[in-house]
C-alpha cells in the first residue's frame, strides 16, 4: 500500500484547503503592503524581524532560520533592500566572517508606516474570520508543527517574544 493512499481523502481535502489559503492569504498581504507601503512580504518580515531583535539586529543566519529562507535568498533580499537604504549589513566585532543585518531609520519608517495597515488587513482578512475556538486550535497546531519543523526557529522566536 503506498504512503499517498494512506492519507483519507478528508485528510487530503484538509490539506489542499489550508495550502490554498495560505497561499492566497500571502499573496493578498502581499498586494496590501505594495500598495500601501512600497514593500514586499519578504522586506516587511525581515524589517519586523530585524525591529523585534536585541539592538535590532541579527546575523544572516538568525534572520533565515526565523523566515524558513535559505542562506541564499537572506543574502539577495538584504542586498536589496540595502541598496534602498532600508538595512546594512555590519560586520561582526568578535566573529571576522559574521555579518550584522542591522535595520537603518529608513527601514523603521517603512516599517511603522506599513504596520497599522497591514495589521488592519490580517485581522480582516484572517483573524475576523475564526471564532475564538479555532484561533486556540490552531494556535496550538501551527506551534506543534512549527515545533516538528524547525526548533531552532521557535526557540528564537520565543526568545524575541520574552524580550518584546
Amino acid at each position: 500500500m503506498s504512503t499517498v493512499s494512506e492519507v483519507s481523502p478528508a485528510d487530503w481535502e484538509l490539506w489542499r484547503s489550508f495550502r490554498s489559503m495560505g497561499e492566497q492569504l500571502g499573496r493578498e498581504l502581499d498586494r496590501q503592503l505594495q500598495r500601501d507601503a512600497g514593500l514586499s512580504q519578504a522586506d516587511y518580515g525581515i524589517l519586523v524581524s530585524l525591529f523585534e531583535a536585541p539592538e535590532q539586529q541579527l546575523r544572516t543566519g538568525e534572520l533565515g532560520e526565523l523566515l524558513a529562507w535559505e542562506k541564499s535568498r537572506v543574502s539577495h533580499q538584504v542586498a536589496r533592500m540595502e541598496t534602498r537604504g532600508l538595512v546594512k549589513r555590519v560586520e561582526c566585532e568578535s566573529d571576522g566572517r559574521g555579518t550584522w543585518v542591522q535595520i537603518e531609520a529608513d527601514g523603521k519608517r517603512a516599517l511603522l508606516g506599513a504596520m497599522r495597515e497591514h495589521a488592519s488587513a490580517i485581522r480582516d482578512l484572517f483573524l475576523e474570520q475564526l471564532e475564538p475556538d479555532e484561533k486556540a486550535v490552531l494556535q496550538k497546531a501551527a506551534k506543534r508543527v512549527l515545533d516538528r519543523l524547525n526548533p531552532e526557529a521557535c526557540e528564537l522566536d520565543a526568545k524575541a517574544q520574552r524580550r518584546a
